[in-house]
């Protein structure tokens, strides 16, 4: 075999193991939420069921949901998880977001003698 050959095998084999290196980074989804999704304790339940289920680690900053969505703007995370509808939908229609949804909601109620 011609040495230039043997030469040119061994690089790309270099190569591909950097690259192959660089590929089995680790997979992060960053996200912004509001400090009230944050104070129920439940991103701290899903977040290891979620990196089991998609190999994805879930990372988080609790703010508020204007802070939250000027992080969205500025494409420091991935997605968002706030509770502004009117301020959503305008984050969509201005093209900083895509594909809202309406993953919960709560009800507050009182219980107590009648």
């Amino acid at each position: 075999m011609n040495m230039w050959w043997l030469k040119s095998i061994r690089v790309v084999a270099v190569v591909m193991m950097f690259a192959g290196a660089a590929f089995a980074q680790e997979k992060v989804l960053l996200m912004a939420t509001t400090t009230s999704t944050e104070d129920t304790g439940l991103l701290n339940v899903l977040a290891p069921e979620f990196k089991k289920a998609s190999g994805i680690d879930l990372r988080w900053t609790a703010t508020g949901t204007g802070k939250a969505l000027k992080l969205g703007e500025n494409c420091d995370v991935d997605v968002l998880m706030v509770h502004a509808p009117d301020a959503e939908k305008k984050f969509v229609a201005d093209g900083f977001g895509i594909n809202r949804k309406e993953i919960m909601y709560n009800d507050f109620v009182i219980i107590g003698p009648a």
